[in-house]
């Protein structure tokens, strides 16, 4: 009989099983986008994320028959708690061998440490939040995933569902073609109609005055989208990390402001798809990687809108229409035909309204899991 061990994660080199796990998970899945371990290591690291100046997390790995064979983190976050009202612990980081019983003492794990923490929920997966990797893939496998979004074995459903889990919230993402919106004239036509009534005036990030531009950014993200359902709002220092990281790889054409009057009402972020990249770079920057990073731009055809939101006394007025027509007119300047626009709450009816209204197509879905205590 196999013999099975969950073990917190307490040393580097503990880290380093889990973080170069998913390797042995995904060995044989070509749809699979290896993360940058570097990358990884950031996230994780407790004393340098300024995520936990909020927030903690704990780390165990799954041992069966001594080799590793799952994975999983506990968090608990402050914000979420505050902001949301909402007495709920997360899960996140998982992965997992085809193998319910490893899974289970997995979750297990996981919501021993919420209870001890006085958690009556626990919702996830959060890697580490709303606002980094977020949800399970449950529709949408034959495709890779876009930049920053997650990507799963099929089974991962199975595993969720035998444990208990009950679906929260599922988060949709829509594919764009460039073709499909611009002959229908709608977008076109609209978007002059809202530029003309409102007098709207779009604007590119401008990298030379980058910390002007951020201040901006921190006014719209945390304005526009604090209504909205597991919104937990990014402190300062968190989106200057953000920045820090996207500073280097955005492509200033797609990011974009939009005001009236002087006063900015809106910000879209949109990047590349540089999983296309990253896919061939197996996980490490160097001693190669670099070359794949900067030779290979020309091969990516998609781009994902990560963020797009009008401050509330702006909303309902048409003006993401016309920043949705810059952005496809914009990404085809620079030979990207195709969009994805994720992650859209499925519930969200401006946005999918929106989506629908410009010829978007879900072709992905990512469910927000709950288990109650």
């Amino acid at each position: 009989m196999s013999e099975i061990k969950i073990v917190p994660v307490v040393s580097k080199s503990d880290l380093n099983i889990f973080i170069k796990l998913p390797w042995k998970i995904y060995k044989g899945i070509p749809n699979w986008v290896p993360p940058l371990i570097y990358e990884r290591k950031k996230i994780l690291n407790t004393k340098k994320n300024p995520f936990f100046q909020h927030a903690e997390m704990e780390l165990f790995l799954a041992y069966k028959d001594g080799k590793p064979a799952g994975r999983i983190a506990a968090i608990k976050n402050d914000l979420h708690i505050q902001y949301q009202n909402d007495n709920a612990a997360f899960l996140g980081f998982f992965e997992c061998i085809d193998d319910q019983q490893v899974a289970n003492l997995l979750f297990d794990e996981a919501v021993k440490w919420a209870k001890s923490k006085g958690f009556s929920n626990i919702k996830g997966p959060a890697n580490p939040s709303s606002n980094d990797d977020w949800g399970l893939l449950i529709e949408g496998f034959t495709l890779p995933p876009a930049l920053m979004m997650t990507y799963n074995p099929e089974y991962y459903i199975r595993l969720f569902d035998n444990y208990g889990f009950k679906k929260a919230k599922d988060l949709v993402a829509y594919l764009l073609t460039n073709s499909k919106v611009v002959n229908s004239g709608k977008l076109s036509r609209l978007a002059d109609v809202i530029r003309n009534r409102y007098n709207v005036k779009i604007t590119s990030i401008d990298l030379k005055n980058f910390s002007s531009e951020l201040n901006k950014v921190k006014y719209v993200y945390n304005k526009a989208w604090a209504p909205n359902w597991g919104f937990v709002p990014l402190t300062d220092a968190e989106i200057n990390v953000i920045a820090s990281d996207l500073k280097n790889v955005v492509e200033p054409s797609l990011v974009l402001f939009a005001e009236i009057d002087n006063k900015t009402v809106g910000f879209t972020l949109t990047i590349p798809d540089l999983n296309v990249i990253f896919k061939k770079m197996n996980g490490r920057m160097f001693p190669f990687g670099f070359l794949n990073f900067f030779t290979q731009k020309k091969k990516i055809d998609l781009c994902r809108i990560i963020t797009l939101g009008i401050i509330p006394e702006y909303q309902k007025k048409g003006i993401d229409a016309l920043l949705y027509w810059e952005i496809v007119n914009r990404a085809a300047d620079i030979g990207i035909m195709y969009g994805e626009a994720s992650w859209i709450l499925e519930d969200n009816e401006m946005m999918n309204n929106a989506m629908i209204n410009i010829g978007g197509e879900i072709y992905k879905k990512y469910r927000i899991y709950q288990l109650d205590f």
